[in-house]
């Protein structure tokens, strides 16, 4: 009897007519150039889906077809599977043991085509393998939720009580970066070197924007700051405080024996194929030290202007007025509300080779590629007012400055975009029209500011709603009051596990584009009220925060709840 030939998944993959034959030469040479996965070329390609890949897999070589959505992927308790397979092995061959019966283990497996990998499972196993076939994306959640990752910070910090008192000073890390990917394998390290990894690692995971580690008297504070809001996470024994922000110190090169001034700094992590930044900030209270770490997550920013939540009409004004040759662009907003993204977002738009792009920022934090960025460094005196004096010399076209903090960086700004550059830049006001005031009394000339400034964008961010989660109902009139809304029914934040029981996920910003139109600025030239300029826009078809933020209801995007506590209608 001959022996059966397995094909080769590019083969099935043409058969089914997902892939065109060129397009499979063309990642097969990719995969003897890079020596990654056949199908995970494809994918990145975008010649063929995660989900496609798989049920075709499954189709050809009738195996069943596994799935986290629908519960398919829970592996079996107290069958040791954990110790069997490892958590690093799962990881690094994309499988997960779901059952053993007897000589038997049923594995979930990206490519069950993968012979070698399978014949290493079973002189791993000592067991025959029965494959199911899922895609990597369920996997790999999967795997997370079976190795107990959720778990993990509640048993750190459950560790360190049993911990007595440990020495201040822990050891030197001679790497520059933090690599978290054999976090659970890593045990044997000091239980403080492992509670920092995971703290890290799960706000992370967590989409956390900054970690706060305060001390109090009897216990030290550990939040995230999740979707703008702060949620308090389990925290370590008190005694450890001094440990754990000397861990940080090391990794961020400051100075431990330095308590009493406030230390800024920074370092790498390196999470699976991730890169992420994180900045330090300690100051010294009365209980000790607090440490705020800001985490600059690169993969998790959308610098796309049409992600970022603009309506159409104001997207169109915008993108008008940053193709302009010349002129001053200002965003504004308090800190937080994401103007920096909103600029990045411009610029990435904008950016070419025909262009040179020049910004100063405090601090720079997120690499642009064909961009030449610059740090403010006050102490050797390279201030936002000195740095735009050398970029004049520089032959810019375009110019970012971090924020206009006085009269020179204003005056700068505005003679800039008056000699021929375009300008961006952001303010700290509430709303766009007291942009405008601001600059004035700040000292700006009206005369150099009508013809420069072309659009003043004021923006907040809004939690979205669930889309797991969130229900529909239908508002109380005393909820209402004079709102009139388009549709009878909206939705509320309820809660479930994918949103940490907030009912909210991610956010979305909201926002009030104000051209300069020819009745503003002759306002702007008769130095006219804040409340006048802010009504003659509104005139001429300005949309408001707060109407922004409706408009964000009625299309089941966020609650009227979080709406009327980020907007303010004046």
């Amino acid at each position: 009897m001959p022996e059966r030939r397995y094909l080769k998944l590019g083969e099935i993959l043409v058969r089914e007519g997902l892939v065109m034959q060129e397009d499979l030469d063309k990642a097969i040479l990719l995969q003897r150039q890079e020596g990654e996965r056949i199908g995970e070329i494809l994918i990145r390609l975008s010649l063929i889906k995660e989900e496609q890949l798989v049920f075709a897999l499954s189709k050809q070589l009738s195996i069943p077809f596994a799935s986290y959505g629908r519960g398919l992927l829970r592996p079996a308790v107290d069958q040791g599977l954990e110790e069997l397979i490892s958590y690093e092995y799962a990881v690094e061959n994309l499988i997960l043991p779901l059952s053993r019966t007897l000589n038997s283990l049923t594995c979930a497996i990206f490519d069950p085509l993968d012979v070698i990998l399978i014949d290493n499972l079973r002189k791993l196993t000592g067991c025959e393998i029965n494959p199911v076939v899922a895609t990597k994306t369920d996997i790999l959640k999967a795997i997370e939720d079976f190795y107990g990752k959720k778990d993990l910070l509640k048993e750190a910090v459950k560790e360190t009580y049993g911990i007595a008192e440990v020495e201040e000073v822990i050891e030197e890390i001679p790497e520059e970066t933090l690599s978290l990917d054999r976090l659970i394998a890593r045990a044997e390290e000091a239980p403080v070197v492992k509670l920092v990894d995971i703290i890290i690692r799960q706000a992370i995971d967590e989409r956390a924007s900054d970690i706060h580690i305060e001390p109090f008297k009897e216990r030290i504070c550990i939040r995230y700051r999740i979707d703008g809001k702060l949620r308090e996470i389990p925290s370590p024994a008190r005694h450890l405080h001094l440990p754990i922000i000397s861990r940080i110190k090391i990794l961020s090169k400051l100075d431990i024996a330095e308590k009493r001034l406030p230390q800024d700094g920074g370092f790498i992590v390196k999470l699976e194929d991730r890169v992420v930044d994180l900045r330090i900030s300690t100051i010294p209270t009365i209980y000790g030290e607090k440490v705020v770490l800001r985490i600059l997550d690169r993969s998790a920013v959308i610098l796309d202007l049409n992600q970022l939540g603009f309506e159409p009409e104001q997207l169109q004004i915008f993108r008008k007025v940053i193709t302009c040759a010349y002129g001053l662009v200002l965003l504004t907003g308090p800190t937080g509300s994401g103007k920096t993204t909103t600029l990045y977002a411009v610029l990435n738009e904008i950016k070419s080779p025909q262009k040179n792009i020049i910004t100063i920022e405090d601090p720079v934090e997120y690499r642009l590629e064909g961009i030449n960025q610059v740090q403010v460094r006050p102490e050797i005196g390279l201030s936002f007012a000195n740095a735009l004096r050398s970029f004049l010399r520089q032959d810019p076209d375009i110019m970012l400055v971090g924020e206009v903090r006085d009269l020179e960086t204003g005056e700068n700004c505005v003679r800039s975009a008056l000699t021929g550059h375009l300008v961006l830049s952001t303010l700290h006001t509430n709303d766009a029209p007291s942009a405008v005031t601001r600059l004035l009394e700040i000292g700006i000339e009206p005369y150099l500011l009508t013809p420069t400034l072309l659009c003043v964008v004021a923006q907040r961010l809004l939690r979205k709603l669930c889309e797991n989660c969130k229900e529909a109902y239908e508002p109380k009139p005393e909820e209402l009051g004079e709102l009139k809304l388009k549709s009878e029914l909206i939705y509320r934040a309820k809660g479930c596990p994918e949103c940490n029981q907030t009912g909210y996920k991610g956010r979305t910003l909201v926002a009030e584009v104000m051209p300069m139109d020819e009745r503003i600025k002759e306002l702007i030239a008769r130095q006219a009220s804040y409340t006048k300029i802010r009504d003659v826009a509104k005139e001429v078809g300005m949309s408001t925060l707060y109407e922004s933020g409706i408009r964000k209801v009625e299309k089941g995007i966020s609650s009227l709840e979080e709406v009327l506590s980020v907007t303010l209608e004046v």
